[in-house]
């Protein structure tokens, strides 16, 4: 007997989990609240830049639709402004990637991988999910993830208070997608500005419905000059903000930016959240369980963009479980083991995300100004992005790290 899968969402991690699930030979029914063509007319989502141990997942379903098309991000790139001399910089290194990283708008993607869920077989509902929806599914399926990150029915996902260590937002955020940004040499890269006290502005290109872009990204601490997107109203006002921004706190970049332009009027975004990490089981009223999957889980903030990376990794470790428990029960127990693989993953990325958000400490400016002198050392940190887990325990821990730069210096 086949087994029946439901899953709440149609993004990253739901279209993912239910491409291979089809694949696999499961019936599996996604739910939107969305048509592909209202998402692709739609605003833009998140910033999306993914590496290559994320995008191999995709590689490895056949839906990596945009390797040709989509502009390779091919390093990462660090600036520390200096306050005291406006285009200067106190700190400035950039280094590979070992394999190139890509953004694809999910705009883009999604409507893709819609139609290809559709023709694998597999059935698209769009309709809003609601509590009597979630029972009519438990009932129907043999098992039901909730894969939508926003809205009500996330809230049923208790919040782990042990492992959140946030509790408010920790940054007002801006996402602006231009096109006409003269392009990073001698290589394509994330180019990160750390502005101390100020926040962060990180930019790096991506795919678009109007082609090759820059997406530029805002991380203002709360309270402080980077946190000012209250008083915008038009797409036109976010894009002068964005420009006023890195005029005034990362000049370095702002010559760059003389010939930009929205990619459209919905190329824009500001908001702010609170990075939490959610239990992995909901208890309908009925007593049935339901399991959250990716984002509805663990929401990271996206300083350190793992988003996405997390989401695909997170949908191949609940696909292999899936098919390993055969025509076992999806219970609780098998629930809570499954989410608990994945957060042996993802506990290390959520602490290395975090960690961005405070104050850095002594040892990790020593490492940044380093990575300036020492390319190996850059090229580690770099390439970090792909598998943040193995920045531990260095990052956290002096004595470690002072042995890192010390072997590396030598």
């Amino acid at each position: 007997m086949t087994r029946k899968i439901a899953i709440v969402g149609a993004g990253q991690s739901g279209l993912q989990t239910g491409i291979g699930l089809l694949k696999a030979g499961y019936e599996v029914s996604i739910l939107s609240n969305r048509t592909g063509e209202q998402i692709k007319a739609g605003k833009i989502m998140s910033s999306q830049c993914m590496f290559d141990m994320a995008l191999q997942n995709e590689r490895d379903l056949g839906i990596d639709f945009w390797e040709k098309d989509c502009p390779p991000v091919e390093g990462i790139g660090l600036r520390v402004p200096d306050p005291a001399n406006a285009g200067s910089n106190l700190i400035e290194w950039e280094a590979r990637l070992d394999k190139p990283a890509q953004s694809v708008d999910q705009r883009m993607k999604m409507p893709v991988w819609m139609d290809e869920f559709v023709r694998l077989g597999g059935d698209l509902q769009i309709r809003d999910v609601d509590l009597d929806v979630l029972e009519e599914l438990a009932v129907a399926y043999d098992l039901v993830l909730v894969a939508a990150g926003k809205g009500d029915i996330v809230g049923m996902f208790e919040r782990d208070a042990e492992r959140s260590t946030f509790d408010k937002p920790q940054r007002a955020l801006g996402l602006t997608y231009v096109h006409g940004m003269k392009p990073m040499e001698p290589f394509s890269r994330v180019s990160f500005n750390l502005i101390p006290g100020v926040g962060e502005y990180f930019c790096f290109p991506a795919l678009t419905n109007s082609g090759p872009c820059e997406i530029m990204v805002f991380e203002g601490i709360p309270g402080g000059p980077m946190d000012c997107w209250g008083d915008v109203k038009t797409p036109q006002e976010h894009l002068a903000r964005s420009l006023e921004i890195i005029k005034n706190f990362a000049p370095s970049e702002f010559g760059r930016c003389q010939s930009v332009e929205l990619t459209d009027d919905n190329g824009v975004l500001a908001g702010r959240f609170p990075p939490t990490v959610r239990k992995p089981v909901a208890t309908l009223p009925s007593g049935r369980k339901i399991m959250g999957i990716a984002d509805a889980l663990v929401v990271n903030d996206p300083i350190t963009g793992q988003g996405s990376n997390n989401a695909s990794k997170c949908s191949r470790i609940y696909l292999d479980a899936i098919m390993e428990q055969g025509d076992k029960a999806f219970d609780e127990a098998w629930m809570k083991s499954t989410f608990e693989t994945y957060w042996s993953y993802a506990n290390g990325v959520v602490d290395w995300t975090n960690s961005l958000l405070l104050p850095p400490p002594e040892h990790i400016l020593e490492l940044l100004g380093a990575a300036g002198q020492v390319p190996e050392l850059a090229s580690i940190i770099a390439n970090g992005f792909n598998d943040p887990t193995q920045f531990m325990p260095w990052w956290k821990d002096p004595v470690a790290c002072g042995e890192l730069i010390k072997k590396h210096m030598a």
